[in-house]
């Protein structure tokens, strides 16, 4: 394990924090791998379940893109991103079981620079468990934010 300090990675504060550390990363292949350890200090976790709802998978994946951001970004304090929408998310679990540990994939398969799109995986011992592919928006400056949210 790396142990890196989410708090620098990611632009989130706890408890929103949901990755709990980033296993490699690769520029050239332009994919990152993350964990999440399942446990009942999770924000989303259930314990009518004694989990995490599969469907919080989509915010793993974006918290992952989230990190290949910051490593695509020189390791500079990250910026916001914008998660636009996701097309054929697909878990064959009902939920993240506690006591578990969740390996996460992301890998870029498009990119005009600011609209993204990354091909996810949410591995469940050594089994792909959920898929999906993750579209965001990552706004170059403030003025590129600031016309986004005037339309």
């Amino acid at each position: 394990m790396t142990n890196y300090d989410m708090t620098k990675v990611l632009p989130h504060k706890p408890p929103m924090i949901l990755i709990d550390d980033v296993l490699e990363y690769n520029l050239e292949e332009r994919s990152v791998s993350a964990i999440v350890n399942i446990n009942e200090d999770k924000l989303f976790f259930d314990k009518s379940i004694n989990g995490v709802h599969s469907t919080v998978g989509i915010e793993f994946m974006a918290q992952t893109i989230g990190c290949y951001s910051y490593f695509r970004n020189d390791m500079k304090p990250p910026g916001i991103g914008f998660l636009l929408g996701s097309r054929l998310f697909n878990c064959n679990i009902p939920y993240f079981e506690n006591g578990k540990t969740y390996k996460i994939t992301a890998k870029e398969i498009f990119t005009d620079n600011k609209l993204v799109s990354f091909e996810c995986l949410i591995y469940n011992d050594n089994e792909v468990c959920a898929q999906a592919v993750i579209n965001a928006y990552m706004p170059a400056n403030k003025i590129d934010l600031i016309g986004m949210l005037n339309g």
